[in-house]
């Protein structure tokens, strides 16, 4: 399996589907699936039983994964949707890099 490009915590963008244009913070990966599961992006609405954590029940929002192929992660340099390369830093360590800035992403 290859390693995917993007990882908890980042801030992505979402290049196709409903959500498009959207940004937000990766809350989970599922790497198996290839999914992100993105704060506030594809958002969709679940039936939800009631239970003792949630006695009232009814339809609830809920963030659904979306392919990690939708999703480029942000510039931090511009602020704006990039690709990602990887290289040895100083240390010899491979880390991400933004391959319009240049600028390594933590």
């Amino acid at each position: 399996m290859s390693k995917l490009h993007i990882k908890k915590g980042d801030t992505v963008y979402v290049n196709s589907g409903e959500s498009r244009g959207q940004k937000g913070k990766v809350i989970k990966v599922l790497v198996a699936e290839q999914k992100a599961i993105v704060e506030g992006v594809n958002m969709v609405s679940k039936a939800q039983k009631p239970t003792a954590k949630t006695p009232q029940g009814g339809i609830i929002k809920k963030e659904a994964p979306i392919h990690i192929s939708n999703l480029n992660l942000i510039d931090p340099k511009s602020g704006k949707p990039t690709r990602i390369g990887r290289r040895r830093n100083d240390e010899g360590k491979l880390v991400r890099y933004s391959k319009k800035s240049g600028e390594e992403i933590k």
